[in-house]
């Protein structure tokens, strides 16, 4: 079993005193014959949850927070999200052109301080302590980018002058309530391009996120004003013939293809993530119905996951298992089987679609749009169902953590002692391996005392190691706990529930989730 928690790590092992003063730990090769000496391989499933900055739907929770009041709540977050063992997060770090980190490319969020281009008070970088705080309980941090949002319908200030609507009115729309960059722009992609390029170049990240806005979402008879770049285009005498909506999807190919490219040249091991809206097409598998992205949004997701410009593909499948149009299994399915390239599935989950215990009063209980609340067991038969897809989907994603963090109905409860009642690390990214070595087995030092059992292990310099996993065999049954820390210390009591451990191994776990070699000692 994983835990996480501080830089000295303490596995609780019962050692009776007499027993600790005369045991003796040995270091111990492994050979051929040693099968039972090896540690086994953790579980593994990709349990996230989307923390979303738009409107304050998830952090911070409003926009007159303090620099205290708002780290209070990123802790409360992280430390919930580790004792519910999750173990990756997907924050939302520029909502509509703008950062919640400080950037010389766009300015601070308005949902961050209240105003666009305010900075905290005092200041402080908010993504960089997110992704230290999650690396200190070994969860992953992915940087979730909206690319082409300008201006959300709740921003109720004014743009500051540095932001892309002051400084580039000429890339920028007005659609329905919304500003809009204008993708038919090549300077609107690059922006977007370079802003991705800023993330990973400064953050330690873990993965760059996009979700499923490309164009807009259609206003009814309102088409998006797009002319001066259509016009720009067909007025290229090389340009191919193209109908509007074809032009639209390759505006959005190419910044999907461009954006991989750069992520992988940059920083090979940093994931890509795209979860776009859960029906490619109408049809597509044959009973479902509903939206068409491929034509309103303009998003060929099929060809992306095919193509492989993309780590991971998180359809949005908000629609229940039994869903007579949308079928929760079936369209899990058809996202499956178009993986040619053998990336990660790992769905997106409408927690939020559990409702708040203050509407339990109604009959049914409903939300603002008069949709019933789902149940948290609605949310765990469909991780049920990603478990059953037989290694097809290894994974899921929820929206969004208010839903986990308000533990509504006992859904956090349902999961910590349900399907999550075992963590687990996520999931390998071999193809990313390219040139990068693979873990090597840290040096490890056990001392017994009267008092407990001390490890201490070293990765070696140079070792693509992240985080350390230390493993215990107690009879024929191992535990696991992971050490967000690839050189550290541990603590074994005599007083905890491992009395019987007679083996330990430790090893090193890299950026692509490959598990190196073990150190093994044994009790003789």
């Amino acid at each position: 079993m994983f835990a996480r928690h501080s830089l000295i790590l303490v596995l609780l092992l019962l050692l009776p005193l007499a027993a600790a003063r005369a045991q003796t730990w040995v270091a111990t090769p492994l050979g051929p014959g040693d099968a039972k000496l090896q540690p086994p391989e953790p579980p593994r499933e990709f349990r996230a949850a989307w923390v979303a900055t738009v409107a304050n739907i998830d952090w911070p929770s409003r926009r007159d927070l303090t620099t205290a009041q708002q780290q209070a709540e990123m802790k409360s977050i992280l430390d919930a999200a580790a004792a519910m063992n999750l173990n990756a997060l997907v924050l939302q770090v520029r909502p509509a052109c703008d950062a919640i980190y400080p950037s010389r490319l766009e300015p601070w969020s308005e949902f961050l301080t209240g105003l666009s281009g305010r900075p905290p008070s005092p200041l402080y970088d908010p993504l960089a302590e997110w992704i230290a705080g999650a690396h200190a309980r070994g969860i992953e941090l992915h940087a979730w980018v909206n690319p082409f949002r300008a201006r959300h319908f709740q921003s109720k200030q004014p743009d500051a002058a540095s932001h892309i609507t002051k400084t580039r009115p000429d890339l920028v729309r007005t659609y329905g309530q919304y500003l809009w960059l204008d993708p038919g722009e090549p300077e609107a992609r690059t922006h977007g391009l370079a802003v991705v390029a800023d993330l990973i170049q400064r953050y330690d990240l873990d993965g760059v996120h996009i979700d499923d806005y490309f164009y807009p979402y259609p206003e009814k008879n309102l088409s998006f004003p797009d002319d001066r770049a259509w016009n720009a285009f067909n007025a290229t005498p090389s340009s191919p013939r193209l109908s509007r909506n074809e032009w639209r999807r390759r505006n959005i190919d190419d910044f999907v293809r461009d954006m991989y490219q750069l992520v992988k040249r940059e920083r090979p091991h940093i994931k890509v993530g795209i979860s776009p809206f859960g029906i490619w097409r109408p049809g597509f598998p044959p009973e479902v119905r509903g939206f068409d992205a491929f034509e309103s949004l303009n998003a060929d997701a099929r060809r992306w996951t095919r193509e492989g410009w993309l780590d991971y593909v998180a359809p949005q499948l908000y629609w229940k298992a039994e869903a007579p149009q949308q079928p929760f299994n079936r369209l899990l399915h058809w996202w499956i089987d178009q993986n040619d390239q053998l990336r990660h599935v790992w769905p997106g989950v409408y927690t939020s679609r559990i409702l708040p215990a203050e509407l339990l009063g109604s009959k049914p209980p409903t939300d603002a749009k008069g949709r019933d609340s789902w149940e948290p067991s609605d949310i765990t038969r469909q991780i049920d169902l990603t478990r059953a897809s037989a290694g097809g989907s290894t994974g899921h994603i929820h929206f969004s953590m208010i839903a986990l963090m308000q533990n509504r109905r006992g859904t956090a409860d349902a999961l910590r002692t349900g399907p999550y009642a075992r963590p687990a690390l996520v999931p390998a990214s071999p193809w990313l391996a390219g040139s990068i070595a693979p873990p090597v087995a840290p040096a490890v030092q056990i001392t017994p005392t009267n008092a407990a059992l001390n490890i201490a292990w070293q990765s070696p310099e140079g070792s693509s190691g992240r985080w350390t996993l230390v493993s215990w065999r107690t009879g024929d049954s191992w535990s696991h706990r992971l050490e967000p820390l690839r050189s550290g210390a541990a603590t074994l009591p005599q007083d905890g529930p491992g009395a019987a451990a007679d083996v330990i191994a430790v090893r090193s776990l890299d950026n692509l989730g490959r598990l190196g070699p073990a150190a093994v000692w044994q009790r003789r």
